[in-house]
């Protein structure tokens, strides 16, 4: 496991997870040489529950193998593992890191697992090496058979308790502190309300207002195409320019106000009344928990979230928004990276993917100058 590759991250970068940008800020090593160096990297944590017709309520706990060089014998979640580095690394492949640790540790394949749901970000330490995990909690088939890993865990031990049992286990036997305080809070909180959705808001009527949130460097047809159908179905749409403070950077050039102007140009284009938009300008505030009450304070009431961003989809419906369902735009074409690298390497193939209106308005800010002199060695 050694040659392992994992995603690591500097320290100074970590905040930004919480934005969930991690593609940009991720970076390969192998397993060895980032516990030898003490490296920060991304983990899963992955807490199991099944739910009988009766409903009874059962907990997987793992117990630690006194083989492991980490918390030898405790107690934590039911199943755990690093994130395996790749190009483009997002929730969704993050999701299915937790699913593979779940099956190689206890031999449950992922058509068992009835519902998942990511449920927060932590900075945890392991041997004086900042982890940071993204914990998930799963639904799964009541008594689905277990076939625990020797190597990994103790067998006897790593099963499914009730409520009764886990309760004394964790009063009672050693533990991992991140592991214990998250079975606590599962144990106190009513089960279907952690995978169903409720939602939070008053919704007058189904077509009312939608949010959707983007961060536009710059705005391109995939964008057009997402914020012409949420117009088809609903009245109003309030728009967030995500990350509004951050402005002069290879990932970020252009300002919140530019990224307003790329809005109003391509809408007057296409003679969409000013009464039927309005734009926000939403700081980062690297806070995933609080994220969502964030936006809300500045954008007020809104009947429905789109977003293509599976980050950004979790977080809402984590707090019971109504979430719509995807909009189809072609991701690697359609992409303010893609662009991005496009205009620094003067391949003239980017302006077919920015509207001319926005075109005009990158020339104007002098956009391509501004790309190019942001950019450095470690960019390309």
């Amino acid at each position: 496991m050694n040659n392992e590759i994992l995603a690591c991250i500097d320290d100074e970068n970590i905040k930004y997870l919480q934005s969930g940008q991690i593609s940009k800020y991720i970076y390969p090593i192998e397993r060895k040489e980032a516990h030898e160096k003490k490296i920060s990297h991304l983990i899963t944590r992955f807490f199991i529950i099944s739910k009988s017709p009766e409903g009874e309520i059962n907990y997987l706990v793992q117990k630690r193998s006194k083989s492991k060089s980490s918390y030898p014998g405790y107690f934590t979640d039911s199943s755990s593992g690093h994130i395996q580095w790749t190009r483009n690394l997002d929730l969704v492949n993050i999701k299915k890191n937790a699913l593979r640790e779940l099956e190689e540790e206890f031999g449950i394949p992922s058509k068992a697992i009835q519902k998942v749901r990511f449920y927060e970000l932590g900075d945890e330490e392991d041997n004086k090496t900042k982890e940071i995990a993204y914990v998930f909690l799963g639904l799964v088939d009541y008594e689905i058979p277990l076939n625990p890993d020797p190597e990994e865990l103790d067998i006897e031990q790593s099963r499914f308790y009730n409520k009764i049992e886990l309760v004394n286990l964790l009063k009672n036997e050693k533990s991992v502190d991140h592991s214990r305080k998250i079975w606590r809070i599962i144990l106190n909180t009513d089960i279907d309300s952690l995978f169903e959705k409720k939602l939070g808001l008053k919704r007058t009527s189904s077509n009312g207002t939608a949010l959707f949130i983007g961060r536009f460097q710059p705005l391109h047809h995939g964008h057009i195409y997402v914020l012409r159908n949420i117009l088809k179905s609903y009245k109003k749409i309030k728009i967030g320019i995500g990350s509004s403070q951050l402005s002069n950077k290879i990932n970020d050039p252009f300002t919140s106000t530019e990224r307003e102007e790329f809005l109003k140009a391509i809408f007057k284009k296409r003679n969409i009344s000013p009464k039927r938009y309005e734009v926000y300008h939403i700081p980062d505030i690297f806070n995933a928990k609080k994220w969502v009450d964030h936006v809300v304070s500045i954008v007020g009431e809104f009947n429905a979230l789109f977003s293509n961003s599976d980050w950004i989809r979790a977080l809402f419906q984590n707090k019971g928004f109504k979430v719509e369902k995807k909009i189809a735009i072609f991701k690697n074409k359609f992409n303010a990276s893609n662009i991005r690298r496009l205009i620094i390497k003067n391949n003239r193939s980017w302006k077919l993917l920015v509207p001319k209106e926005v075109i005009e308005l990158i020339e104007e800010f002098d956009g391509i100058n501004r790309l190019k002199s942001l950019n450095t060695a470690d960019n390309l």
